[in-house]
């Protein structure tokens, strides 16, 4: 099995639930550089690991001397603020395709990361039904880049052989390298305990309050548990939103790390930069029916105990990763 991406945030912790479930023969693809990403992967069991360039270089030249059953393309220049869009085609768009191809020409599985991004500020709802795709305006560059996909697939008539996955908020281990691009669960907790206070946004709307801004924050390990389920059901394919389907405040999700640290919530509201004000969303929900639909039938954690098990589990001990 390849897993591009492997030392970024999903792909390691998919990497460790296949290592729990007893999948170690994997190939994995990324690039490290020269930041903390190679931590992720220390505890992990697989075949063997290529630079993303050298495995697309083999890929295109048919070079792969693995057997492959399944590929999960979860590499991708993933930074919302990116403004490069040719190189966004390049790296995000072309590498997919090219990849999506050969996995289906022998016969392999494919699973794609695409993102709730995609939605845009949600005007027309976040349902995964491939059919409203045309209506969809993304807001960024990264998250066209990912709707580019998603309009392939549909158009080479691809979405009964491959799964693509909307992802919403997610956080937990493993994301540490990530930059300003971490979490808020990350940065609240941080936060907490550099100062004992945490600072959200205040809302610019009447019908939101301060920190009432609802997003669907969703574990990573339940995002890991729901691709190793698609891998074990070929049957399951076209695009899925993968969220909890319950929207949840960023107070909500404050209050849920002091509550896992053991401190009494103590929280600052100061106003919202201008320049991200007009494109703010202040709402997001997936919709599941889709992916319930098509068998998966695992719960997700609540906001609390998702936020419990990354605070107690592993930023309070001395061994942050899975």
């Amino acid at each position: 099995m390849v897993i591009t991406g492997a030392a970024g945030f999903l792909g390691s912790v998919l990497c460790w639930q296949l290592n729990e479930l007893g999948e170690d023969r994997l190939l994995l693809v990324d690039e490290l550089g020269a930041g903390e990403k190679w931590r992720n992967l220390v505890k992990r069991r697989y075949l063997d690991f290529l630079p993303k360039d050298e495995f697309l270089r083999r890929v295109k030249a048919d070079a792969l001397d693995l057997p492959v059953r399944a590929v999960v393309h979860l590499g991708a220049r993933s930074a919302t603020t990116e403004r490069d869009a040719g190189f966004l085609y390049e790296n995000n768009v072309r590498y997919a395709t090219t990849l999506c191809r050969w996995t289906l020409a022998r016969g392999a599985r494919f699973l794609f990361a695409s993102s709730a991004a995609t939605y845009g500020n949600g005007e027309h709802g976040f349902d995964d039904d491939s059919a409203r795709l045309p209506v969809l305006r993304p807001r960024n560059a990264y998250a066209w880049s990912k709707h580019r996909v998603d309009q392939w697939l549909a158009m080479e008539g691809l979405l009964d052989r491959v799964a693509s996955l909307k992802f919403f908020n997610v956080f937990g281990p493993n994301e540490y390298h990530k930059g300003p691009m971490r979490s808020v669960a990350l940065q609240a907790f941080e936060q907490i305990r550099d100062a004992g206070r945490v600072k959200l946004f205040a809302s610019h709307r009447e019908d939101y309050a301060d920190g009432g801004q609802l997003r669907d924050f969703v574990s990573v390990k339940d995002c890991a548990a729901v691709m190793a389920w698609l891998l074990e059901h070929p049957e399951a394919c076209g695009i899925f939103n993968v969220g909890t389907g319950q929207a949840r405040s960023f107070r909500d999700l404050a209050t849920a790390v002091f509550q896992a640290m053991g401190r009494e919530p103590a929280i600052d509201y100061i106003p919202m930069p201008e320049p991200l004000r007009a494109g703010y969303q202040y709402f997001t929900q997936a919709g599941m029916t889709r992916l319930r639909n098509a068998g998966y039938a695992a719960p997700f954690q609540t906001l609390e105990a998702a936020v419990t098990d990354y605070v107690q589990g592993h930023l309070l001990t001395d061994d942050w990763y899975c």
